[in-house]
């Protein structure tokens, strides 16, 4: 539960009892320490992403350490997730032969992602970590990386920037304007919207689903009844959206790393 829904609950805040709506902002995203270990404060978006990468070990290890012939349903199940994300995003950017070799990379990226937003709307956590900047940033710096490791291992220092740059003699007179407006998307821009599109989702998200959530509590006086009854009704629907949502954030977030790694290893023309 978020700081704020506990200080509605927790004062018996209603509307016509003169006290105003507490209404959700950006200190519904900070956090105090909760504790702290060798000098380092842990919060509580720190302890789900934590908790998550834990439960992602353990459900994978537990689906294929003793794999069979026949799965059963946890090795079925997790053979599907897999599956999915090897054939669905990997092969279909890299191909079988080159992207074999990036799956594992990118199954551990899907999950974790997909693990971190749905954090949101599981009872007691109900916050998802990728509204935390931070971790989006991460995230984006990792595949950053990658793919300009993979540039200049794959085309040299000079064919590296030309791929970044997509320099091209045939351009003519608009080359100079080409390789800044390239130089810039994929080197500063890029990033930067690969990190914000997963943060921002999840950022709205969760705003919409404390202001009703909190609403359907504050609405509970008189006739503000009626409208709380409303209020709980949009709070059933964003939760059953934000699932949608929170799949489809770790599907495009990876979707992304795939084509970046895809452009760092095609041949530059």
């Amino acid at each position: 539960m978020s700081s704020d829904q506990t200080l509605a609950f927790e004062t018996n805040c209603h509307i016509f009892d003169g006290c105003g709506f507490p209404a959700p902002g950006l200190h519904s995203f900070k956090f105090e320490p909760l504790f702290s270990v060798g000098g380092f404060d842990f919060n509580k978006p720190m302890l789900l992403a934590l908790l998550g990468t834990v439960v992602i070990v353990w459900f994978f290890w537990a689906a294929f350490a003793r794999a069979k012939v026949v799965p059963g349903k946890l090795q079925m199940i997790g053979e599907a997730g897999y599956d999915f994300v090897r054939r669905g995003l990997v092969y279909e950017a890299l191909g079988k032969k080159e992207g074999e070799k990036y799956v594992p990379l990118m199954v551990s990226i899907f999950f974790f992602v997909w693990i971190m937003n749905l954090w949101s709307i599981i009872p007691v956590a109900q916050f998802p970590v990728t509204s935390i900047i931070a971790f989006p940033a991460g995230l984006a710096a990792i595949v950053y990386i990658l793919w300009m490791y993979l540039t200049f291992k794959k085309h040299g220092f000079v064919g590296g920037w030309k791929n970044i740059t997509g320099y091209d003699k045939e351009l003519g007179g608009i080359l100079p304007m080409i390789v800044v407006i390239e130089f810039f998307s994929n080197v500063i821009i890029r990033p930067f919207t690969h990190a914000v599109r997963l943060f921002a989702n999840m950022f709205a998200g969760h705003l919409l689903l404390l202001m009703f959530t909190i609403g359907t509590w504050y609405l509970l006086n008189g006739i503000g009844i009626v409208y709380a009854g409303a209020s709980f009704v949009m709070t059933i629907l964003l939760t059953a959206f934000e699932l949608f949502i929170q799949a489809v954030q770790a599907y495009v977030f990876v979707l992304l790393a795939c084509n970046y790694v895809q452009g760092a290893l095609a041949e530059h023309h």
